[in-house]
């Protein structure tokens, strides 16, 4: 047989020579791929206003507790000199006040973040549902069941809906940067301190990693459950369909078919 003589492709640049982008373009795509990451995203895209408040108030939120430690020790500190304490005392004052404010504004901001952005993603699906042309596609059940998983973040079947899901992920968020900022407080005291604090915090993380996570969410009973839930709840509260179901005496019927369908739901969500 005769030999190939097509040239042979070969990388321009050796491995070692390789610009610095190309080699962190799969990391950087890992990670922008992530969930998290579009979530997050989505934010900005929602309200820039709000995404940058709610993101400065929980930083503060989670520097404020180290900063108060270090207050109370310049207080005692000012106390065993002698000297003047006003300073002092400013600092702990306006340190203790913004740990009692933040808190309640950052959850009126996380509420309004998260009708906005619930608004944003609404808006989404409605272009999504009204850009193809025709209605087929809308009778399709396969969308039908991701439409009815999409909405849960308004609709709340299996967690809280978003303008109350964003105080919960506010609340985990700064625990997280006040664990670290308490780590760098504790480095400047004993160097094996905050590494005894990050594994034993890091430890819990990863031994409640999967209870955390509902990993078959997206599975196609999970799906089906959740739509036929959504259905027979909405035939129950609905005016249109709800005068009909006492016309022709299905009542019992509809809140049977809900209670399965819900309780099968929570059954998946609890044996996740």
């Amino acid at each position: 047989m005769l030999e190939s003589r097509e040239p042979k492709l070969t990388h321009v640049f050796a491995r070692r020579d390789r610009p610095r982008f190309e080699t962190l373009s799969p990391v950087i795509g890992q990670l922008t791929a992530r969930k998290e990451w579009i979530f997050f995203g989505a934010l900005p895209k929602a309200d820039r206003f709000l995404a940058i408040a709610w993101w400065v108030v929980l930083i503060l939120r989670g520097v404020l507790p180290a900063a108060f430690a270090i207050a109370m020790g310049v207080l005692v500190a000012a106390v065993q000199r002698g000297g003047g304490l006003g300073n002092a005392l400013t600092f702990v004052g306006v340190v203790f006040i913004l740990l009692q404010v933040l808190a309640p504004i950052h959850q009126a901001i996380s509420s309004n973040l998260g009708d906005r952005t619930a608004a944003w993603l609404y808006d989404r699906l409605t272009e999504a549902c009204v850009g193809p042309p025709g209605m087929a596609h809308l009778e399709d059940p396969t969308l039908t069941s991701d439409l009815a998983v999409a909405r849960d973040f308004d609709l709340g079947m299996t967690g809280p809906p978003l303008s109350i899901s964003m105080d919960f992920i506010a609340s985990g968020m700064v625990e997280m940067i006040g664990g670290a900022a308490c780590a760098i407080v504790l480095a400047a005291y004993a160097w094996w301190a905050p590494i005894v604090l990050g594994g034993a915090w890091m430890a819990t993380h990863w031994l409640l990693r999967e209870s955390a996570i509902w990993f078959d969410r997206n599975t196609e009973e999970v799906r089906g459950a959740q739509r036929d839930a959504d259905y027979a709840y909405r035939l129950a509260v609905d005016p249109q369909p709800s005068k009909e179901l006492r016309l022709f005496g299905l009542v019992d019927w509809t809140i049977d078919r809900f209670v399965n369908r819900r309780t099968r739901l929570h059954a998946l969500q609890y044996e996740a």
